[in-house]
């Protein structure tokens, strides 16, 4: 059984950078194939790709977020991590990371996600 699991912190000050990461346990993130994703969802909004890593260790970012992300991984301890620069109140939002054979905007058949973290960003 697959599980990854969020965590990080539930608060960020505007202009700080939110971090988060996922840990992952019943599979390997080096898995030939395998894309590991972050996506959010707004309060009130639909969900938003955010960026991915690949097995290979390879980064792919939303454009309208790639000035302001970077996806790594510490394949020692099978976890990858989120940074977002530079946030506002607009990146508040339930961050999620997940496995799937694709990624990107229009990709949405991850085969498994975590639970979720809420992100608020406020003073």
């Amino acid at each position: 059984q697959v599980q990854l699991q969020e965590s990080g912190p539930g608060l960020v000050k505007p202009s700080q950078t939110l971090s988060l990461t996922c840990s992952v346990y019943g599979a390997w993130i080096t898995s030939n194939s395998y894309y590991w994703s972050w996506i959010r969802q707004p309060p009130g909004k639909g969900v938003e790709w955010v960026g991915a890593i690949s097995y290979s260790g390879k980064t792919y970012y939303n454009p309208s977020l790639k000035s302001r992300t970077s996806i790594s991984r510490d394949t020692s301890n099978n976890q990858f991590t989120l940074q977002l620069n530079s946030v506002t109140p607009e990146d508040t939002a339930v961050y999620y990371c997940a496995r799937g054979r694709g990624y990107g905007s229009g990709y949405s058949n991850y085969d498994y996600k975590g639970q979720g973290s809420q992100v608020t960003v406020s003073s």
